[in-house]
């Protein structure tokens, strides 16, 4: 009788014991598959999420009284406007999102009003990424909430300072802060409005603290160490909760993941590990007959092994099967921002094709070994 045959004869006479075992693989793998999915999205969600908490990076003209400068939220001087083109082509900082702006605080229609110019943002060169804040055409702005509730300012409303005319295409949600009091406008009619043409008064940028330990003040002395050669004229301020906030909450998803992953392993090769066994410890008799009538001690333990491997094999397709359809299922609706990194992965069948039989093979190896090399006689002298 062949392997094969043996195998299947064995199957349907304990089709219990396989069921089990099956089982046992399929949730691992669809409890992997299911948490590697969701994980690469929330991973996604989670830099995505942290990286709109906002800038943590303020590039600022050197002489900047700093006490009106927190007070004003800007800068009342300007720095040519090539610096960001400057810091982008500079390879030595690690950092993402530059946008520069040109600001300034004046009385229009008898209140105070902050005019924000905004340019597009610029991807230091090797680097992709998503926008990270709205872009606004030229001739066009975007009013804040106060100042659109106050004047009765609506979309499609011209507004004009002198002989510039520009028009409101939005208005911005209430937010509690000076943005609500604030006119956006395209980064040139800024200039134009202003009459400072190449001038800008700061460099927004997002600082990448993708690896290691986040060490502020290591951080900012190289970062200001590596600007003083490129921006003489600038100095950095680094938002040091923000920076703070977003790399802990990176390294804490990261811990959670490869904490859960193996414990999710370590659970399920025990459970198969017992299955193996207690089918093993049913089976000594039987194994001792076969052993007295000239079976050997490696073709009985391919008999196991091998039913190892095709369980594990059947276990890897209802696993992945199940959990994609678990990932695509409920991932969505939890990670709503990143929802489609939430995607079948072939190379996940793949991988989950070549681990479960090993993984099967792994936990019956050790009961296995140590039914079929017991001497037949002594398990004979039991029955």
């Amino acid at each position: 009788m062949n392997v094969i045959r043996q195998i299947a004869l064995e199957i349907r006479h304990r089709s219990l014991n396989f069921a089990l075992s099956w089982l046992a693989i399929s949730a691992a793998v669809a409890l992997f598959v299911a948490f590697f999915s969701a994980g690469q999205a929330s991973k996604k969600e989670t830099i995505r999420l942290m990286r709109d908490i906002g800038f943590n990076l303020r590039v600022i003209p050197r002489e900047t009284d700093m006490d009106r400068f927190w007070l004003n939220g800007f800068s009342e001087h300007t720095m040519p406007e090539h610096y960001v083109a400057d810091l982008a082509a500079y390879p030595g900082v690690s950092y993402n999102h530059l946008t520069a702006t040109l600001q300034k605080r004046f009385s229009w229609r008898d209140r105070e009003v902050i005019l924000t110019g905004m340019a597009p943002e610029v991807i230091p060169p090797g680097k992709q990424s998503s926008q990270m804040t709205f872009s606004i055409d030229p001739g066009t702005a975007y009013v804040g909430f106060e100042l659109a509730k106050d004047l009765d300012l609506k979309v499609e409303d011209r507004i004009t300072f002198g002989d510039h005319t520009l028009r409101i295409v939005h208005r911005l949600a209430e937010t509690g802060s000076q943005d609500d009091i604030r006119i956006f406008v395209h980064f040139f009619d800024a200039q134009n409005i202003l009459r400072l043409h190449g001038r800008i008064n700061e460099i927004k940028a997002l600082q990448c603290l993708c690896t290691g330990e986040y060490d502020h003040l290591d951080s900012m002395d190289q970062l200001r160490t590596q600007l003083d050669d490129v921006l003489p004229d600038a100095k950095v301020i680094i938002m040091e909760s923000i920076a703070t906030a977003r790399q802990k909450q990176r390294f804490m998803a990261e811990r959670y993941f490869s904490f859960v992953f193996p414990l999710i392993l370590l659970v399920i090769m025990i459970w198969i590990g017992a299955l193996a066994f207690l089918n093993v410890r049913e089976r000594r008799q039987e194994i001792g007959v076969l052993r007295a009538v000239g079976y050997g001690s490696g073709r009985i333990a391919a008999l196991f092994m091998a039913k190892a491997v095709m369980t594990g094999l059947a276990g890897a397709v209802m696993g992945f099967v199940a959990g994609t359809v678990l990932a695509l299922s409920f991932g969505p609706r939890i990670f709503r921002v990143t929802a489609a990194a939430i995607n079948p992965s072939i190379a996940m069948f793949l991988w989950s094709l070549l681990a479960s039989p090993l993984i099967c093979a792994l936990a019956v190896f050790i009961p296995t070994m140590a039914a079929v090399y017991q001497d037949p006689a002594v398990t004979l002298r039991e029955e």
